[in-house]
């Protein structure tokens, strides 16, 4: 009686140990396949800040795609299985070139070899006027070129690898008007659809913006 009633408890002790191994093991697979994604495919991001509106809300959460310029590896500026190149218009989220512990998300404007110029507010790319629907301008006054760039640049010519990016709220976006171009190894990928908003000054959730794609 004794030695069946061990012979119990040693097989309820191995099958509890088993359920935990395995109760492990679906945890770190679970972990690994996350950070993979996370890596190399789609990671989800946060906009803090007003500088894409009316595209982007704050409290608007997004999905990057992570792979379609190139699959980054990490601690390296190399990029696999490329699908293309950044393309104007894109909405693409980056390490700030002034801190890099930062991700910033603007519109490209100007791609490598291009001259982006600023005029009273208005962009021209390679001399010809260039404007999207999805632009904003919420001050009505102009800023002298010799006070900030927000309003008038000198003639900036884009280098190789490099891109020209602007926020759609024009008047309220520290872009690269100010800051100077993003290299193509900084950029962690596209900004493709809306998953969650929430609305912090009203206390609601943006019912309308989950699920759209972002153009």
């Amino acid at each position: 009686m004794a030695e069946n009633l061990q012979q119990e408890t040693e097989a309820a002790e191995v099958k509890k140990k088993h359920i935990v191994r395995e109760y492990a093991e679906s945890i770190l697979v679970a972990v690994l396949l996350a950070l993979v994604i996370r890596t190399f495919v789609v990671q989800a991001f946060k906009i803090p800040s007003g500088s894409m509106e009316d595209t982007l809300a704050i409290g608007d959460h997004i999905l990057v795609n992570k792979f379609i310029y190139g699959t980054k590896i990490p601690f390296t500026g190399t990029r696999l299985v490329k699908i293309r190149d950044p393309r104007r218009g894109d909405v693409i989220v980056f390490e700030y070139p002034e801190d890099p512990s930062k991700d910033f998300i603007k519109r490209v404007i100007g791609l490598p070899g291009d001259t982006i110029q600023v005029m009273d507010k208005k962009v021209y790319v390679n001399g010809k006027l260039f404007q999207i629907p999805q632009e904003v301008h919420k001050e009505q006054d102009l800023v002298p070129g010799a006070q900030n760039p927000r309003d008038n640049t000198k003639p900036i010519s884009v280098p190789p690898d490099s891109y020209f990016v602007m926020g759609d709220n024009r008047d309220r976006s520290y872009d690269s008007r100010f800051w100077g171009v993003v290299k193509n190894e900084k950029i962690k990928g596209l900004a493709f659809i809306k998953y969650w908003s929430w609305d912090k000054e009203n206390f609601g959730v943006r019912w309308r913006n989950i699920g759209r794609l972002i153009h």
